[in-house]
C-alpha cells in the first residue's frame, strides 16, 4: 500500500507492472541435471507437457507455432538456459510472453522457471498462475520417472 496526502491509500495490486500490464511468475527445483531438464522442456513429448498437442515445429528463433492452447512465434533461444516466445489464447486481444529459464543449482538440481508478461488483467494472471503450476507439478512427475 502506499500514502498519498491526507491518508490516502492507495493498494497496490499483486502482478501488475507499471508497463506491460500483468505477469506471472513460478519456478521449482528438481534433484535433475541442467541437460535432463532442458530436454524435459523442450522435446516433443516436453513441450506438449506445457503448450498442449502441437503442430511440429522447429524451437528455433523467427519460428511461428500452433497448439490447441495458443499460437505464437518464438523470440530466443538459448541452448540449455532460455525459450522466449510469445503466446496468445483465442480470445485474447493481444500476445503475452512467455519465457521459460533453465537454471542450473549445484551437481544434479535444476530449477525450471515459467514467466509470463502481458497479461490483461488479474483474473487472466490467476488462470496462468494455476497453469504453470500444474505444468511444473507434470514436468516433476515427468523428472521422477526419467531417474
Amino acid at each position: 500500500m502506499k500514502k498519498y496526502g491526507d491518508g490516502y491509500v492507495e493498494h497496490e495490486v499483486v502482478g501488475q507492472t507499471k508497463t506491460v500490464g500483468f505477469q506471472i511468475g513460478v519456478r521449482r527445483t528438481f534433484p535433475i541435471s541442467q541437460n535432463k531438464a532442458w530436454k524435459l522442456v523442450t522435446s516433443n513429448a516436453g513441450l506438449k507437457l506445457w503448450l498442449g498437442d502441437f503442430t511440429s515445429f522447429p524451437l528455433q528463433k523467427g519460428e511461428k507455432y500452433s497448439a490447441d492452447t495458443g499460437s505464437g512465434e518464438i523470440r530466443v533461444i538459448k541452448p540449455l538456459q532460455q525459450i522466449r516466445l510469445t503466446w496468445q489464447r483465442e480470445e485474447w486481444t493481444r500476445p503475452s510472453t512467455v519465457q521459460i529459464r533453465i537454471l542450473p543449482k549445484e551437481e544434479n538440481k535444476t530449477t525450471i522457471s515459467f514467466h509470463q508478461e502481458h497479461l490483461s488483467d488479474e483474473k487472466v494472471r490467476d488462470e496462468m498462475k494455476i497453469l504453470w503450476e500444474k505444468v511444473l507439478d507434470i514436468i516433476k512427475e515427468h523428472s521422477q520417472n526419467r531417474g
